[in-house]
């Protein structure tokens, strides 16, 4: 199988791919225009990517292309919609950086309140100033606030006990239980945990819900001189809000992420909210930068490509379509015998009927089998009766 790397990738995940079998091309330069030839040119099945943009024009650009794994968490670099429209899987890495972004949220925390910064640029200019710079708040005792808890989020929280933070977090799926079990307040809205909050750092993935979540009105919550972090995508906060915030309520700001950041490693970059004046500290999209996570997710990625190479299916997959109400599953145990299946789904396309999903099991000794076909919609009776007249080799039909 043919595997197309256009990002950086650890050297033990590129040896596993070829020990696995897979012809392997590495390009960490490619992007766009390039990016769409290399698929083109190599025909790869499989296409793995870190942050570099994997655009429409690349998606329809060859046919052989049939999965996309995003080495990393988020997938807002890849076009979902062209991807799905040419039944292309999109595969991504939850998780696997989860302690290397916690570790750079507790750093701009840390930096923030001792403003780190801006003591090292003062001492690299000569001056000495620990009157100024000997006001620190301290951080044990003040409340946490976090927006979204997946495996980021809670080990933030981990962290952030481990400091005697107080930790208020809300999330779409946390419940009392769970807040109880962790040890945490749970709050209704981004709103009221701003207002209980001496820090908010977010933690959300960026799609359509989440687009501009930290708004004015969660941002105008904050205490005065509370800080911010944004660790996640650039797209989850308003940032002329936070200038707004930072302008009226000595809002301190610490940011990984930013809205138009280059797409290349190294290039010119200004960022408005950066030159505002307060406390605002910046790092060039790092979160998942360390050793540790790259390992991790290489290996994620790798596990990935193995699972789909030997069975078909796809890990993570992130753009399947979640299952409709309304249809109906068709069990059939039949004889492992040429022919079955194709009898059984002419019956079902002459009924009109569209297949979504079937699975065919094997019994052991190779003997039976059962298939399972999930429908869009139930058959009748009469259809039912034609799938198991439809070939001797089958034994039973059941709906449900």
């Amino acid at each position: 199988m043919k595997v197309l790397l256009a990002d950086k990738f650890q050297a033990s995940g590129l040896t596993m791919l070829r020990d696995m079998g897979c012809e392997v091309t590495i390009d960490p330069s490619l992007q766009d225009d390039a990016l769409r030839d290399a698929v083109v040119k190599t025909q790869c099945a499989v296409l793995i990517v870190r942050s570099t943009k994997v655009t429409k024009q690349v998606i329809e650009a060859s046919d052989s292309l049939a999965l996309i794994v995003r080495a990393g968490a988020g997938y807002n670099t890849i076009d979902v919609e062209a991807a799905s429209q040419r039944s292309i899987m999109i595969a991504n890495c939850p998780g696997k950086n989860a302690v290397a972004v916690a570790e750079l949220t507790f750093a701009l925390i840390l930096a923030l309140d001792r403003r780190l910064v801006d003591n090292v640029i003062d001492l690299r200019k000569g001056k000495w100033n620990k009157k100024e710079y000997g006001q620190a708040r301290g951080l044990k005792g003040r409340t946490l606030g976090i927006l979204g808890l997946g495996q980021i989020g809670l080990a933030v929280i981990r962290r952030a006990q481990a400091f005697g933070m107080p930790v208020v977090a809300w999330s779409r799926s946390l419940t009392e239980s769970q807040a109880q079990e962790l040890d945490i307040t749970a709050a209704a809205s981004p709103a009221e945990v701003a207002e209980q909050c001496d820090v908010l750092s977010v933690h959300v993935a960026a799609t359509e819900q989440t687009k501009g979540l930290v708004s004015d009105e969660v941002l105008s919550a904050m205490k005065p001189g509370g800080y911010l972090i944004n660790t996640a995508r650039a797209d989850v906060v308003d940032y002329d809000a936070a200038i707004k915030a930072m302008k009226e309520q000595g809002l301190r700001v610490g940011l990984d992420v930013y809205p138009n950041e280059p797409s290349s490693g190294k290039d010119n970059f200004s960022s408005p909210i950066m030159a505002v004046e307060g406390v605002v500290y910046g790092t060039h999209h790092i979160g998942a930068s360390t050793e540790q996570a790259q390992e991790a997710i290489a290996d994620e990625a790798v596990r990935i490509v193995r699972v789909f190479l030997e069975t078909g299916n796809v890990t993570n997959c992130v753009n399947l379509r979640r299952p409709r109400t309304g249809g109906s599953t068709l069990r059939v145990r039949h004889l492992n015998r040429p022919g079955v299946l194709s009898s059984v789904l002419r019956v079902i396309s002459e009924a009109n009927i569209n297949v979504e999903e079937m699975n065919n099991v094997i019994c052991q000794g190779g003997y039976s089998a059962t298939a399972q076909i999930k429908l869009e919609s139930p058959i009748d009776q009469t259809t039912i009766t034609n799938v198991q007249n439809a070939n001797d080799h089958i034994i039973c039909v059941r709906q449900t």
